[in-house]
């Protein structure tokens, strides 16, 4: 499919143009062309702020899904509403397997006591590759969501979310109507109404109801 690979790319350098909890980079690249030679040599600025895990609890028993609401500054530009619903999601701690981060995370969000052995990677993609390095590890594991609810999240960090269960069906009812517009959520959500059978053989559950 694709014509050319990372080979193809000439670094000709990378340099720390700012660097607080996150960093912004600038690379200097050239690299080949579709039509033949090569480009001119081109400056692009990366917000380099690590990679993250995200984690669908489902309950298949239910058809249902965790899902948490918690505000965020980055949508205050907008006119949108800065609660937003979202999986629960983790940056990587010094030396965690993707893995230790979805266990993480979800204990600290919504008092989730998830098994690393149950846990299935469902893909990995870069959230905006035109402006940063950032991949998103997307994961599922089994609950039972009966009685699931609460506030959670650490203070020392000004976590303040609030945890939702809601079935299949109304999560991608949000999607379609805008309530839920983060793309982790919405492609996990889409996946899942896609794939939601291929969980439950993994997990050698009885069928879907």
């Amino acid at each position: 499919m694709h014509q050319y690979d990372r080979c193809d790319v000439n670094l000709h350098e990378q340099r720390c143009r700012y660097q607080g909890f996150f960093r912004i980079d600038e690379y200097v690249v050239s690299h080949q062309l579709f039509n033949g030679g090569e480009s001119k040599v081109l400056s692009r600025e990366i917000f380099e702020r690590g990679d993250a895990v995200a984690v669908i609890p489902f309950d298949p028993q239910n058809n249902s899904i965790v899902v948490v609401e918690q505000f965020r500054a980055g949508v205050l530009r907008s006119a949108e509403n800065p609660w937003l619903i979202e999986f629960i999601a983790g940056m990587f701690g010094q030396d965690e397997a993707p893995e230790q981060v979805a266990v993480r995370e979800a204990k600290e969000e919504a008092n989730l006591n998830l098994s690393p052995e149950q846990l299935i990677h469902l893909t990995s993609y870069f959230s905006s590759p035109g402006g940063t390095s950032e991949q998103i590890h997307l994961f599922a594991a089994p609950i039972n969501s009966e009685n699931l609810g609460g506030v959670y999240g650490l203070d020392d960090e000004g976590e303040d979310i609030k945890v939702h269960v809601l079935t299949l069906t109304d999560a991608l009812a949000l999607v379609n109507d805008g309530t839920i517009n983060n793309a982790m959520t919405i492609i996990g959500i889409q996946w899942l109404a896609l794939n939601a059978q291929q969980l439950v053989n993994h997990w050698n559950i009885n069928d879907l109801n």
